[in-house]
């Protein structure tokens, strides 16, 4: 039982610190382009050795 004290705000600080990173990575710009992933894979770039 005392291992649950510790255990469940170790979890919600992982969590929290998780969402916080997610938060930035959407303010930093890391998905501002998917229509250009979407386009990508069309593009054929394979080049024989």
């Amino acid at each position: 039982m005392t291992a649950l004290l510790f255990l469940i705000p170790v979890a919600l600080f992982m969590g929290l610190m998780g969402l916080a990173a997610f938060l930035w990575s959407l303010r930093s710009g890391q998905f501002d382009d998917p229509q250009g992933a979407a386009e990508r894979i069309l593009h054929d770039e394979d080049h024989p050795l």
